[in-house]
């Protein structure tokens, strides 16, 4: 069995192992890597002015760990999201002394075998009921070779007026492993060159002469891989910590734990408040640029900042990207709409004008509205990028039924006419510029996963700007996109040369029918990726019934009778196949799936991606080739299908031991998501060559060329 087959097999395993133990206790949630139980300790019952608490416990297997708030190098904190009666208030995690995670050159701050995390909850006063009912949702990150993101809904009820203690034992150990305030303790911290020099009085006696560990919770402040200077002055205790060179905080107090290894009495930890006495460098040190690698056109990771970028710059990009994104495969059904509508209103100059103006409005509203939403999901909180939309499988189901009933009006089977009252089809027809702003706003909708060249980088910069200069660059990517057309409609000349009505046009309609149901043909595959097998025959089911009723509403040739009979049974139709499709479409992804996205079937030459494996290869001296990727964005899978399938570009990986990765965005993933952000980017496709030796990776080219590629191969160590 390959090691692939065996992954699968296991997220598989983990999956009906979590599903029959919800089933039987909704208080757990187990996967092959941890078993996670929500817990709850009140000594006297549930009742104001008594001690409540409540607790996620998270059993991992060996080897596997969590992180703690401070994840270190790389990982994320686990999360916890409370839902409690009206007036029942949740304090913060109170989270454990953390231990150092080495792995190659990096350090991550985390947690393995048991784990509790305990959170204080305030009764109100005056609550007098049976039982308090609790629900959490949480999540969390759990690696070991692979990263895994995991999660899990939980539910427990309390008694309120319990005579023995609820899950007494799991919060035994609680006080012991929690980091300790001690009053005596003073801390504060100067900046000395590359270094934070870290000074500490009034620690435990039995600490001296120890070496310590120091935990900031503050990331991005130190290299965490790297051992302090330390030394005792009798019962002071210093040290020299190195800074990141690629620092991004500069905190003038930072809340730090420093433990004792080693140490069995308590406390293991003490919690501090450093302050930092002298002021940071005005500016932070920036990694050394990545070398250009021949004709590659190759970045360094992060050049879409504002350091590289600037939003003059993102505005012109963004432009061009919205004009070349009318050149992507996934907008040419919408072109088909413009023809027509090119054909049909050719001699009406200024009607077309209208209509051009109508869909440009339709275009770059969609994408400000797009972009808002987008904005206002990260500020949440939420790990999101460009076409978070198509990471949605109802959202994928929406697209396809949308375009399987363009393509059924286009090839005849339906007129709209016959569908909508009367009273709508009149106004629709008196406000032909509402067609084409919809017409702008179904093009934003398939536009979306494909990204253009220049792109990449204005994107990047636009997540990371004050908001409305962020709506600003969407606003320039829309008027891109929508530029052509606007010229073609104000441009006399240009008008003059449309073709003209005729008999064609007829036929020309049925044609465009074609690339519609392509498109849909598209939608069903990424829905197979995203859910499964059985998500993607839910759908064709749907589509089946809707096309049905499209019929059976819309034939010019049905009488009155004959519709209402046969409408009333494709919608029957179509109500069951909703209620069969619906919750499949809500699912996770199928764990197989998710064990294996990115790979290549019948070959282990792509791997799936995760930091860890990244930073291994790199320790290990070996060069590592990321392609960040979703089923979703065609220019994805035109690179993949082509450059990255090219037989000398393998060869070339092959002959430089390049290790390559595929990081699968289909459904939402916090750890991709952040990875992508990391490089100044919100969106795929992503190309990152990570070099031994280099602080940052080298991006290539949203489309890929052999030449391109096969150039920044060759500038590798042999």
């Amino acid at each position: 069995m390959s090691s692939s087959i065996f992954r699968a097999f296991l997220f598989a395993s983990g999956t009906v192992l979590a599903a029959q133990a919800s089933a039987a206790n909704p208080a757990v949630v187990v996967t092959p890597q941890v078993r996670a139980e929500l817990v709850a300790h009140a000594p006297q019952g549930v009742q104001p002015g008594q001690p409540l608490w409540l607790g996620l416990k998270i059993e991992h297997q060996p080897h596997w760990h969590t992180y703690w708030k401070n994840p270190g190098d790389s990982g994320l904190p686990t999360t916890l999201a409370w839902t409690l009666p009206a007036g029942f208030a949740a304090g913060e995690i109170g989270w454990p002394t953390p231990k150092r995670l080495p792995l190659g050159p990096l350090t991550n701050f985390g947690f393995e075998g048991t784990l509790l995390l305990p959170v204080a909850v305030t009764v109100p006063a005056g609550f007098d009921g049976n039982e308090l009912k609790v629900r959490l949702r949480a999540d969390w990150l759990v690696c070991k070779d692979v990263c895994i993101p995991e999660g899990g809904d939980f539910a427990l009820t309390v008694p309120a007026r319990a005579s023995t203690v609820t899950a007494a034992s799991d919060f035994d150990g609680v006080a012991s492993l929690a980091p300790l305030k001690l009053e005596a303790a003073r801390a504060t911290a100067a900046v000395e060159g590359d270094v934070l020099v870290v000074r500490v009085n009034g620690l435990p006696a039995g600490w001296q002469g120890r070496a310590l560990a120091f935990f900031p919770e503050t990331p991005g402040v130190i290299q965490n891989a790297a051992e302090p200077e330390q030394r005792w002055d009798g019962g002071d205790w210093s040290a020299r910590v190195p800074l990141d060179i690629q620092r991004t905080e500069s905190p003038t107090a930072m809340p730090a734990v420093l433990a004792a290894p080693g140490v069995s009495a308590a406390p293991i930890g003490v919690a501090l408040q450093v302050a930092v006495t002298t002021p940071w460098p005005a500016t932070t040190p920036a990694a050394a640029p990545a070398p250009a690698l021949g004709n590659a056109e190759v970045q360094p990771a992060g050049s879409a900042g504002s350091g590289g970028v600037g939003l003059g710059l993102a505005l012109l990009l963004a432009l061009a990207g919205g004009a070349l994104l009318n050149l992507m495969p996934c907008v040419f059904p919408v072109l088909a709409l413009k023809v027509l509508g090119f054909a049909h209103h050719g001699g009406d100059r200024r009607r077309l004008l209208v209509g051009g103006l109508a869909y440009t409005a339709g275009v770059v509203l969609s994408f400000v509205a797009l972009a808002a939403l987008l904005l206002a999901l990260r500020a949440g909180g939420e790990q999101l990028g460009w076409g978070f939309q198509l990471q949605q499988p109802a959202v994928v189901a929406l697209l396809a039924a949308l375009f399987t009933l363009i393509a059924l009006n286009l090839a005849g089977v339906f007129e709209i006419g016959s569908v909508l009252p009367s009273s709508v089809e009149t106004a629709r027809a008196r406000n032909p510029v509402l067609d084409s702003v919809l017409t702008g706003v179904l093009a934003v909708a398939v536009a979306s996963p494909c990204t253009a060249p220049f792109m990449g980088a204005s994107l990047g910069l636009a997540v990371t700007l004050p908001a409305a200069q962020a709506l600003l660059v969407f606003a320039a990517l829309g008027l891109g996109m929508a530029l052509p057309y606007l010229v073609i409609c104000a441009w006399p000349g240009l008008a003059r040369r449309l073709p003209r009505p005729g008999a064609w046009m007829a036929h020309f309609k049925t044609l465009m029918a074609f690339p519609m149901l392509a498109t849909v043909v598209w939608l069903v595959w990424v829905l197979g990726v995203q859910a499964g097998i059985d998500a993607a025959a839910a759908l064709l089911a749907v589509l089946l019934a809707l096309s049905f009723v499209a019929w059976a509403l819309g034939s010019p040739s049905l009488g009155m009778w004959a519709r209402r009979a046969f409408g009333a049974v494709s919608l029957l139709l179509l109500a069951v196949a909703l209620t069969w499709a619906t919750p499949s479409w809500r699912q996770e992804a199928v764990a197989a799936n998710a064990a294996d996205r990115g790979t290549v079937p019948g070959t282990d030459r792509w791997q799936p991606w995760s930091p860890d494996r990244v930073q291994q290869a790199l320790a290990a001296g070996q060069p590592v080739f990321v392609d960040f990727t979703a089923a979703w964005c065609v220019t994805c899978q035109f690179n993949k299908r082509s450059t990255l399938a090219d037989a000398s570009v393998l060869a070339a990986m092959d002959g430089k031991r390049v290790l390559l990765l595929r990081a699968d965005w289909t459904r939402r993933d916090a750890v991709i998501a952040a990875e992508l952000s990391r490089l100044g980017r919100s969106g795929v496709p992503v190309y990152a060559l990570y070099v031994p030796g280099q602080a940052s990776p080298q991006l290539l080219p949203e489309i890929l060329s052999v030449e391109g590629v096969r150039a920044a191969l060759a500038q590798l160590p042999s």
